[in-house]
């Protein structure tokens, strides 16, 4: 069975993609900050009779990332990583005025800087997959310029540039920075906690990420709503 690495993986986003490859057979290797959550999730998801290991723990540490992937080893091997843990920076959002340098660093740290290291961790098993392919979780704040995502958007616009950079040096792999378009998540619901406003189910995004790893295009950046669109 192939095997996948799925960060911030015990709600919304993360956590619905991992239940759409656990209905696929896949195995998978899943992180998140809070492990009774994570439990749950890796509980839910072995019903599927899939293999779920739940490795909770902060990407930035790098010892966290060696045991993503040493438990994927176990499993086979990696076929797909995907980086969909976030920070905001600050929460609520602020203008970047007021926006904590501290916080710019944990965004960068957390979106940037762990994405490529675990990349990094993994890229033996993803080059000897049949089919190895990288999934960056983007943002329209990457690309438009939205009063107080300055700081987010800024280290999702970095994670762009290194998924672009990576697909070009790695021929070999597919590699796809997916903006979803809005969500509603709770990484949302922290960084914006007065908008009341209906947004999309996490679960609405997942039929562009299979998609992409059904189709398998070229290695670029995708916006959810175009593939959904053009289904």
């Amino acid at each position: 069975m192939p095997v996948a690495i799925i960060t911030g993986a015990s709600r919304g986003l993360g956590r619905a993609l991992a239940e759409a490859l656990a209905a696929r057979g896949w195995d998978l290797v899943l992180d998140a900050r809070g492990p009774e959550v994570l439990k749950e999730t890796a509980t839910a998801l072995e019903a599927y009779g899939t293999r779920v290991t739940a490795v909770p723990g902060d990407v930035t540490d790098s010892w966290h990332r060696t045991g993503l992937v040493t438990e994927a080893r176990r499993l086979g091997g990696v076929d797909l990583l995907v980086s969909n843990a976030s920070a905001l920076g600050a929460e609520p959002l602020v203008r970047l005025a007021e926006l904590p340098l501290e916080g710019l660093r944990r965004a960068l740290e957390v979106n940037v800087v762990a994405a490529l290291g675990l990349v990094r961790e993994a890229l033996p098993l993803l080059r000897a997959a049949p089919a190895g392919a990288v999934v960056t979780i983007s943002s329209d704040a990457a690309a438009e310029a939205y009063e107080t995502w300055g700081g987010y958007g800024a280290s999702k616009a970095a994670l762009d540039q290194l998924a672009a950079v990576l697909g070009t040096e790695e021929p070999g792999l597919r590699v796809w920075a997916l903006d979803p378009g809005d969500m509603a998540t709770d990484l949302y619901a922290a960084g914006v906690p007065d908008d009341d406003d209906p947004r999309p189910d996490p679960a609405s995004v997942v039929p562009a990420l299979l998609r992409l790893l059904d189709e398998r295009p070229a290695s670029g950046r995708y916006g959810a709503p175009a593939l959904l669109e053009a289904r």
